[in-house]
């Protein structure tokens, strides 16, 4: 028999401070960091000022009373969401996507959703790219065109070493951060007061500042596009230290905070960015111009400053995005990761990706796609929001009640291709939901979209869980005899991966009959040999699950 050959990576994915463990179970050994680093780290990518874009789109669109509604609404929404995903992430160390594919998907039916997070992430980096080149050229005169460049180059350094050098820019920037965002609202709350109650009066282009059904939905459908920052968040709480006893209380308000927590100073600054945008319209600004968080924060900082207002907000808006993007461009390059190593059996490394999706950014960017940014993710809401309800049902319906295996399992080796619970679920709703979406059904089926998505998906889930009796979760049982749990956890004991030779902690390994050992998850994605043989032996379990056509004929 010819010797093997062991699989060799290039430098990138051998190194794990570049690489993070893009495609795999984040080893509890790498996991050093504190829950307050973690937390700090993840919530430190909510600097975002796409939020005050977006409440000033829905409130000059639609006008406060249906902004305020949508924004409250979708925040709830979002927080009740995002609870499960972030608790099962952190307790099992894996990314949106391995959870995506162990929660009802499938192996190939996740990829999918990868791309769906994907386009999450490179549509808010151009978001964000637009906002920061709008500071560029409100002070320093630079071309739009030039800043969109420079706003994609400034953060590829530092998301090139991943968690080890986001969490350092995250906590040491977060403080000035948040004095300066908040400081325009407590200056203008003791000094004009009045605003505030004036403020509920604003129409925009509405025309009335009056509740209004449709607008309450359509603002609504803009606010849920932010439903998939869950997954951004989840990219850092898979690095949660174990959960004990003794850091319990510690963990679970870390865990919180940092994951469905989001949406609160979210939801915050979506208002805010609706107030700002009254704020400086009152001043003479255009309504246009208004939504722009620069022009924001020029006249929330000139409210106490008569000179340096422009060059303050011009730092805060820069400081923001940086802190934004290095996380869209982060989480970006772990989707297509995931996304191309299933798809071309090849992984140059997590680093190759954060080019590639940063430059369909700056595409977007010189698009212009700002300026049609509620259209964007009014239409994108629909597909993510489809995507995570079924998501949710798995993890609080159907393994509650047992429709779907209690464990988390990853993978290749132990999952069917597609699972029609899941992936089912979603492309059914996204597709009522899109078609609600582009007028098919009438007006308010149109405005509530999102919620004929939510609603399918999370419907669908169980039941089709129950018609398909749960038999696309596992297609193989794990055989490897190093146990999985020990004393309730996941076990840290290390073993080789017969193809890579490369030590892995054992969530990460599985049995491989095709290579005769230990084989650890990235290997098991990327072998071609080792992928026909499950492929085929997938459908030969699905034909010995399946009745013969005589007998299905009866």
């Amino acid at each position: 028999m010819e010797k093997q050959v062991a699989r060799s990576y290039n430098s990138m994915v051998d190194n794990e401070t570049l690489e993070d463990y893009s495609l795999r179970y984040a080893p509890k050994s790498f996991r050093k960091w504190t829950e307050f680093t973690v937390a700090t780290t993840a919530l430190g990518g909510i600097a975002y000022l796409a939020d005050f874009a977006i409440g000033a789109s829905i409130a000059i669109t639609h006008g406060f009373t249906n902004a305020l509604a949508s924004v409250l609404v979708a925040a709830l929404v979002i927080f009740l969401t995002s609870v499960p995903i972030a608790y099962y992430s952190a307790k099992y160390s894996i990314d949106m996507d391995l959870l995506t594919r162990a929660a009802g998907f499938g192996y190939l039916g996740s990829t999918f959703t990868s791309i769906v997070y994907a386009s999450f992430t490179f549509i808010f980096f151009a978001l964000e790219g637009s906002i920061m080149a709008q500071a560029f050229n409100t002070g320093f005169g630079l071309p739009l065109s030039l800043g969109y460049i420079l706003a994609s180059l400034i953060v590829i350094p530092l998301v090139v070493f991943g968690m080890t050098a986001m969490s350092k820019l995250q906590v040491w920037t977060q403080p000035v951060w948040l004095i300066l965002m908040f400081a325009p609202f407590v200056y203008i709350a003791f000094t004009e007061p009045s605003k505030y109650s004036d403020f509920t009066s604003f129409s925009g282009n509405n025309g009335s500042s009056d509740f209004s059904g449709i607008g309450f939905g359509l603002g609504m459908g803009v606010a849920l596009s932010l439903i998939a920052q869950i997954g951004e968040q989840v990219d850092y709480l898979r690095f949660m230290p174990q959960k004990t006893t003794a850091n319990a209380k510690k963990w679970w308000t870390a865990v919180i905070a940092a994951g469905p927590g989001w949406v609160i100073l979210g939801a915050a600054k979506q208002l805010g960015g609706a107030f700002l945008a009254f704020y400086v319209a009152a001043q003479g600004v255009s309504l246009t111009k208004a939504g722009e968080p620069i022009e924001q924060y020029i006249g929330g900082f000139g409210a106490f400053m008569t000179t340096g207002a422009v060059g303050l907000a011009v730092f805060f808006v820069v400081l923001s995005q940086i802190k934004i993007n290095v996380v869209n461009a982060y989480s970006g390059s772990l989707s297509w990761s995931n996304f191309f190593s299933r798809v071309l059996h090849y992984h140059p490394g997590r680093v190759v990706w954060i080019f590639f999706n940063v430059g369909i950014a700056l595409t977007l960017m010189e698009m212009g796609v700002f300026s049609f940014l509620n259209t964007v993710l009014g239409f994108y809401s629909n597909v993510a929001i489809a995507w995570i309800g079924a998501l949710v049902a798995d993890l609080v319906v159907n393994k509650p009640l047992g429709l779907s295996p209690p464990i988390i399992e990853f993978k290749r080796a132990h999952l069917y291709n597609f699972n029609p619970v899941g992936f089912g679920s979603m492309v059914v709703a996204s597709t009522v939901s899109i078609m609600a979406f582009y007028n098919w059904f009438g007006a308010y089926p149109q405005a509530f979209s999102p919620f004929i998505a939510l609603a399918l998906a999370f419907v669908l889930s169980p039941l089709l869980a129950v018609v398909t009796k749960g038999k696309y979760y596992i297609a193989r049982e794990d055989t490897l005899a190093e146990p999985l749990m020990v004393d309730g956890q996941l076990s840290a004991v290390t073993l080789e991966c017969s193809v890579c030779t490369t030590s892995f902690e054992r969530p990460d390994m599985a049995n491989c009959p095709f290579h005769n050992g230990p084989i650890c998850s990235l290997c098991c994605s990327l072998d071609k040999k080792c992928h026909d043989m499950c492929k085929k032996a997938d459908a030969q379990l699905i034909q010995l699950s399946s009745p013969p056509a005589s007998e299905a004929a009866r």
